[in-house]
């Protein structure tokens, strides 16, 4: 098995390099338009949107385990410019079912005989996509809905996964330092996620436990395991029917308020980030649906993550702080769960934010004003501030689709209100206040204890001084290295002149050829000092704006 996973691996990261060759040639050359000197180029907003386009076939072209992580990268724009988060945020997780005979083969020998284990069975799948496939059956009168994992889809998915871990560093050359953190991230995190989500005995745990947590909640529903013709490659599930969640005219149809759904699906989303600790994290339309009374469906677990209660805490402090607009709090939060770098430009940062909100609001923001944020930011944001830690990433991508199912249901939805009336009503707010109150207390506490140290400290040292018995040491931070930088440049420009003088006196005294000879290495670390000075500018990035880059496309449309 091992070696067959191998074998398989090495044809794939050849499939997989005559894929991207194009677009890595195109990387290399945004860094240095001669791929190993030159200066850097700009790229527009319409070669993004083509290549964003290749990278999307190339993707499905590959097969499954590609277009799971392509849905992952629609959610990371920590990683991917917003050309290519729209563009891959059409990839949805829809391929052609197995052949019939080949899934039977997998029921069968995880569960036995179909024609006896169940009642009936519809060979035809109701669904297809990357890692199985769903199929309708009646168990005891029981409508279900059978859920079988697609064959041999294991050593696919483990050589890809070795392809893409062999295909890491030959990445990271053509990344800044925030996307190499994010990149190694993102690989960690989606071999963890697909290996879990081809486990159906744990979609069922979670989907038991998420159950559990709503079973008071009326406006949810999910659908129950059948555990006796469940298995680690086959799961059985009540079958529950409804709308899909996108389907406005049906909704529309039925008499339906999209506004409560919205508000709906947002509240149980905060409820099972910040309350219990597990949720649902793949909420794209296939697997949302409505009922006739509007009770929201959850379908497919496999995608499933859990929060640790520091991200819980963190997330609450974050809503709490948008709630209050206190931008300075939310800089805090963003840094404290490593997503912001320290040494960011919270000037900067805070001007994005407030856009950000406003937009989150619904409300018009002027062109000239998002221009010139981004004329701000531009040549920063995409190449060092955010970074995505591995425990955010389910949080981020069950954000992003949720906003985006939520604004489908209602463009003028507001999520900022909506979390402000879970958190007051939940107590957070509150408890938020009193624990910054506790910490005030402490750190008042602290300041007393100081001012009580500080007299006699002060007077020693001055009584070094007068003894002239006092040092003063000063340690330089150069954390960008700048001081070797301009060292070296200094030796390069030196070397450079020195080579001048050279070929001028052999071109004078001497022959051309030996000049000619001279100068070669001359205009090599000329070109090294050339390129010292030059800013690496490759891909760049702009802000996007959910709602507001939803309205342009309308528009457009």
């Amino acid at each position: 098995m091992v070696t067959l996973v191998n074998l398989r691996a090495y044809w794939r990261f050849f499939v997989v390099a005559r894929q991207f060759l194009p677009l890595l040639i195109a990387y290399a050359r945004d860094r240095n338009r001669f791929f190993l000197f030159g200066r850097g180029r700009s790229v527009d907003s319409e070669t993004r949107q083509r290549r964003a386009e290749h990278l999307l076939e190339s993707l499905l072209t590959l097969g499954p385990t590609f277009i799971k992580l392509g849905q992952l990268l629609s959610t990371r724009p920590d990683i991917l410019p917003p050309e290519y988060i729209q563009v891959l945020s059409q990839l949805q997780d829809e391929v052609p079912p197995a052949e019939w005979r080949d899934a039977k083969r997998v029921i069968e020998d995880e569960l036995g005989p179909v024609d006896e284990r169940f009642d009936s069975f519809d060979t035809d799948s109701i669904s297809g996509a990357s890692l199985g496939q769903v199929h309708r059956a009646e168990i005891d009168g029981q409508d279900v809905a059978v859920k079988i994992r697609r064959p041999n889809i294991e050593s696919l998915v483990e050589a890809d996964l070795r392809v893409i871990n062999w295909s890491l560093p030959i990445l990271m050359f053509f990344v800044g330092e925030a996307r190499s953190f994010s990149l190694r991230n993102l690989s960690e995190e989606f071999a963890k996620t697909i290996r879990e989500e081809m486990n159906y005995q744990r979609e069922a745990a979670m989907l038991e436990e998420i159950k559990g947590n709503f079973a008071d909640d009326e406006t949810v529903r999910i659908p129950s395991v059948v555990d006796s013709h469940s298995g680690p490659k086959v799961l059985t599930m009540e079958y529950v029917p409804g709308t899909k969640i996108n389907e406005i005219e049906r909704l529309d149809e039925q008499g339906l308020d999209r506004t409560e759904i919205a508000t709906n699906l947002q509240r149980s989303y905060l409820k099972m980030i910040i309350d219990d600790g597990v949720f649902h994290a793949d909420p794209h339309p296939g697997n949302l649906a409505v009922q006739e009374d509007g009770t929201i469906v959850f379908y497919d677990f496999g995608m499933s993550g859990q929060v640790d209660p520091f991200v819980q805490e963190k997330v609450v402090d974050f809503y709490v702080a948008v709630a209050n607009q206190d931008i300075d709090a939310i800089l805090d939060v963003l840094i404290e769960l490593g997503t912001l770098s320290p040494d960011a430009d919270r000037a900067v940062m805070a001007d994005a934010l407030e856009l950000a909100i406003a937009d989150a609001r619904g409300e018009d923001i002027e062109t000239y004003r998002v221009q010139e944020i981004v004329g701000q930011i531009e040549d920063s944001i995409y190449e060092f501030p955010f970074r995505l830690p591995k425990n955010l990433a389910l949080v981020l991508r069950v954000a992003t689709v949720v906003e985006g199912v939520c604004v489908t249901l209602d463009p003028d939805f507001d999520f900022i209100t909506i979390a402000t009336e879970y958190l007051t009503e939940e107590g957070y707010r509150e408890e938020t206040a009193r624990r910054y109150l506790a910490e005030a207390g402490e750190e008042l506490q602290g300041t007393a204890r100081s001012l009580l140290n500080v007299p006699p400290k002060a007077e020693n040292a001055l009584d070094r001084i007068e003894r002239e018995n006092f040092h003063l040491r000063a340690d330089i931070e150069d954390s960008d290295n700048l001081l070797d930088r301009l060292a070296k440049r200094l030796v390069l420009g030196l070397v450079v002149a020195a080579g001048v003088l050279s070929v001028a006196v052999l071109y004078a005294f001497a022959t051309p050829e030996s000049a000619a000879v001279a100068s070669v290495p001359t205009a090599i670390v000329a070109i090294l000092l050339y390129r010292s000075f030059t800013k690496r500018r490759g891909i760049r990035a702009r802000l996007q704006f959910t709602r507001q880059g939803m309205r342009q496309r309308q528009g457009e449309e």
